[in-house]
């Protein structure tokens, strides 16, 4: 479980194919102090397990499926990635619970400043949008932002310069594909309704 506040972001060393697996490995630096094998990251949201770390990098095994459903398809060597330690209990908790199961992927239409603030809108699948509604809760990379507006084909938010700044957004560009994870609420509420 992560919260959707970015600890850091970290920097892709290199995404090579194994015997047995894919392994992302990334540039890090304030994570690792605390950092054990098995813990549970979020990268751009998707949570992942660390499979072995040094003094300035994690690494970690994608799975086919993820590669698939993800933005990490499209992924290189240098990109940034937005990073998120798993929730601890005893401390403070912002943003809203996020899982790290990424449910969709969107494209990035518009990011640009407006005054001193930034504006992200993002087109994705129609199907994807009834997820989401105004002034609810949507994790774009890992971070949980508010929906501050939403139609049949795209939604947007605004972003305050800190958190651009601190995130991978500053890296983006229009025609960039984005993880998302709707608010778990909205699949649950889905699910009882279809009475499945």
């Amino acid at each position: 479980m992560f919260t959707g506040l970015i600890v850091e972001t970290g920097k892709i060393i290199s995404i090579k194919e194994s015997i047995y697996s894919t392994v992302l490995t990334v540039s890090v630096d304030k994570i690792l102090e605390e950092i054990k094998l098995g813990d549970s990251i979020a990268v751009n949201g998707c949570c992942l397990t660390v499979t072995s770390f040094d003094a300035s990098s994690i690494s970690f095994d994608l799975l086919n499926e993820t590669i698939r459903l993800t933005s990490f398809k499209i992924l290189k060597v240098n990109n940034l990635v937005n990073l998120e330690p798993s929730l601890n209990f005893n401390e403070k908790i912002g943003g809203h619970f996020v899982t790290g199961h990424i449910d969709a992927t969107g494209e990035i239409e518009t990011l640009e400043q407006r005054d001193k603030d930034y504006f992200l809108k993002i087109k994705s699948d129609p199907q994807n949008l009834k997820y989401i509604a105004l002034k609810g809760c949507i994790t774009i990379d890992g971070i949980s932002l508010t929906v501050a507006e939403v139609d049949s084909h795209n939604f947007s938010v605004w972003i305050i310069p800190h958190t651009f700044n601190v995130t991978n957004l500053c890296d983006k560009n229009s025609g960039d594909i984005v993880n998302l994870e709707f608010d778990i609420l909205a699949k649950y509420v889905e699910r009882l309704m279809a009475g499945n």
